[in-house]
């Protein structure tokens, strides 16, 4: 009877999923191709912070100086102390497209007290950006995303077709391993999962995320927030970012899917994924033993029951248990669907979910560990330690 409860109560929590936390699973918050044209394109400044990216650049920083975006733009790219000859690998880029009127590359400065590196560097990115010729839009970038020739365009007229401060898109990672295939779209699913787009994109919503890969902000709405420095030592920095630009209710936020731009960050192998995810999976839980607890049960009940509980109901023959973890299980297949669909996998990738979601739930342990050992939030070198 005991396990029949459980059983019952993971299929209650898919049923509450599926019809009331808004519609999340269904992956269908999109930039879509908008054939209209601006009568006035403003001027857009791209903030690229590098850290030792020289085998991404030829790629992704030319898809940056060749977009087909009207208006005025410039690209900003802060050399992060970099020891890979990331601001060599930049200016020859661009004098092979004769785009070097376009970019700018500046060296990074030692990191400050109380400050995340991919901020720092955008704060030094933005201040000379308003040197030069103060733009009317920031567009925040990771220097492995590959643009699409028409993503700047489609950005910019989304912001003003609707009036929104802040345009952000969740990229396409790159999915082309065993682990990458099994890991990546579900890290996009328990995403949108923990910040469901429809609710972030509604202005009545308290709920605001931001995919840092590609953020799109209009310089007015960051002056009204105080400026980069408002979340300088966030580790999540584009959440954080989303959260401050929408706690003023006069601004408004949009995050969407696209499959046109997309991530040129291999995830091969198993530890890769683990690394990104331990980073920042305990800093998503503010660093509370009480919400791992919740978040180890929740896991536990949603995702873990159902497999665990059809094994147990066949091996005793006690068909009501079956039929009810089959039922969970196929809902929670059918919610993973949309997301496998997005990154064009077979169907039956879906049924993997509760295997997954077990990983997860060991990176997230992990990440905990990782914080209280003094390791945690360790990227590209540093280690930050937020209590």
């Amino acid at each position: 009877m005991f396990l029949l409860a459980i059983a019952f109560l993971s299929l209650i929590a898919w049923l509450f999923l599926l019809l009331f936390w808004g519609r999340f699973w269904l992956a269908d918050r999109k930039l879509e191709l908008q054939t209209t044209e601006l009568e006035y394109y403003p001027s857009v400044c791209a903030i690229v912070p590098a850290r030792n990216e020289a085998d991404v650049l030829p790629i992704s920083l030319r898809s940056l100086l060749t977009q087909d975006y009207p208006g005025v733009f410039s690209v900003v790219l802060v050399d992060d102390l970099s020891t890979d000859g990331t601001a060599t690998v930049a200016h020859q880029t661009a004098r092979q497209l004769s785009q070097t009127n376009k970019l700018h590359v500046i060296s990074g400065q030692q990191l400050p007290t109380g400050w995340t590196g991919k901020l720092w560097a955008m704060k030094q990115g933005i201040d000379y950006a308003r040197k030069q010729a103060s733009p009317d839009y920031f567009l925040f970038t990771d220097a492995d995303i590959q643009h699409d020739p028409s993503n700047l365009s489609q950005l910019v007229i989304k912001s003003q077709k609707q009036q929104c401060d802040l345009v952000s898109l969740m990229v396409k990672l790159r999915c082309d391993s065993f682990w990458s295939k099994l890991l990546i779209p579900a890290f996009i699913f328990f995403f949108q999962k923990l910040y469901p787009f429809p609710w972030v994109n509604n202005p009545q919503s308290n709920i605001a995320a931001a995919a840092g890969g590609c953020i799109l902000l209009s310089r007015q709405a960051l002056e009204k927030i105080g400026g980069i420095a408002t979340i300088k030592d966030a580790l999540i920095d584009d959440c954080a970012l989303a959260k401050a630009v929408k706690s003023d209710r006069s601004t408004s936020i949009w995050l969407g899917l696209t499959d046109s731009t997309s991530s040129l960050r291999p995830y091969d192998s198993l530890s890769s994924i683990w690394d990104t995810v331990a980073r920042t999976a305990f800093t998503q839980l503010r660093y509370s033993p009480w919400l791992l607890l919740g978040t180890l049960l929740g896991m536990s009940l949603v995702y873990l029951v159902a497999p665990i509980t059809l094994i147990v109901g066949i091996l005793t023959a006690n068909w009501l248990l079956t039929l009810i973890s089959l039922l969970t299980w196929f809902l929670m297949s059918l919610a993973y669907f949309p997301t496998i669909k997005l990154y064009r996998l077979s169907w039956l990738w879906a049924f993997s979910l509760p295997a997954i979601a077990f990983l997860y739930t060991l990176m997230t342990v992990d990440s905990a560990l990782r914080h209280w050992r003094g390791r945690g939030g360790a990227w590209k070198g540093r280690v930050y330690q937020n209590s």
